[in-house]
């Protein structure tokens, strides 16, 4: 018989991965454009710019721990 469960478990994981990278897309469009006007513009402003586009990435990492956990935690229980 089939687990359904590790299915569902495996589905969810993916999800978390896959949402998180779509959102952080989106955020990173939106901030690239913004830091490259604003480096245009001034060219000092390269290490904030950097740094913006860098913070959105925590959000993919999260969702990485997330579905980690849930393939390695979760079938245990």
């Amino acid at each position: 018989m089939v687990d359904t469960a590790i299915g569902f478990i495996a589905i969810g994981a993916g999800l978390a991965v896959g949402l998180a990278g779509l959102g952080t897309g989106m955020a990173q469009k939106d901030i690239g454009a913004a830091a490259v006007g604003a480096i245009t513009e001034d060219s000092k402003m390269l290490g904030k710019a950097l740094m913006f586009m860098v913070l959105p990435e925590t959000i993919v990492i999260f969702g990485l721990v997330i579905a980690i956990l849930a393939c390695f935690v979760l079938p245990g229980m």
